[in-house]
């Protein structure tokens, strides 16, 4: 694995939640089983109708129902990750519980897959994926995804750096949390704030 993407995981040692990282990288088999697929290959994601802006709370996400209960206009999400990373795939089962159809792509070479799709190096976590033709990088939650496609900006996508703690998929058991930002990463590279999370 490329030596900065292990620094990028290596984060969570910082924020003092070495607990989460073991998560992160932990054997295959700790994963949600919902998240393994083959490798395949990872052409643009296309596009569909915008949707209305979430507005749901993350208790009110969680309980949003399994894929089968999607509305259709979701847009399918694919995400790119290591088979390893077990934060990766409880961020998956978050996007799902919100009614996004995802497909998962396992794989060891992640800054090929970042490098593809623009995403800038300060921005850089553990998973990408591609969704109504952005990338979303790292822990971002649903609702901003949602708020992503139905306003359309013009940018490259959306991302939330490293792994805050309380970010979805980077949850603690004793219910410590970072302020974090999304910040929205235009189509020259520069980023400004898209939302915030105390």
């Amino acid at each position: 694995m490329n030596s900065l993407f292990k620094q990028i995981t290596a984060t969570v040692f910082l924020a003092g939640s070495g607990a989460l990282l073991m998560a992160c990288g932990a054997a295959p088999g700790a994963a949600s089983a919902s998240d393994r697929v083959a490798a395949a290959p990872t052409s643009s994601p296309t596009s569909s109708s915008p949707i209305s802006s979430a507005t749901k709370s993350a208790g009110s996400i969680a309980a949003a129902g399994s894929l089968a209960a999607a509305p259709a206009h979701l847009p399918l999400i694919r995400v790119h990750k290591s088979a390893s990373c077990g934060c990766c795939g409880v961020w998956v089962d978050h996007v799902r519980a919100a009614g996004f159809p995802v497909e998962v792509h396992d794989t060891e070479d992640m800054m090929t897959v970042k490098d593809r799709l623009g995403v800038p190096e300060p921005m850089m976590s553990c998973h990408t994926a591609e969704v109504d033709g952005y990338f979303v990088e790292g822990h971002v939650p649903a609702e901003d995804i949602k708020r992503l496609i139905a306003e359309k900006p013009k940018a490259r996508g959306i991302a939330v750096p490293g792994m805050p703690l309380g970010s979805p998929g980077m949850e603690m058991p004793d219910g410590r949390t970072q302020p974090y930002e999304v910040a929205l990463v235009g189509g020259d590279g520069a980023t400004e704030t898209f939302s915030r999370h105390p």
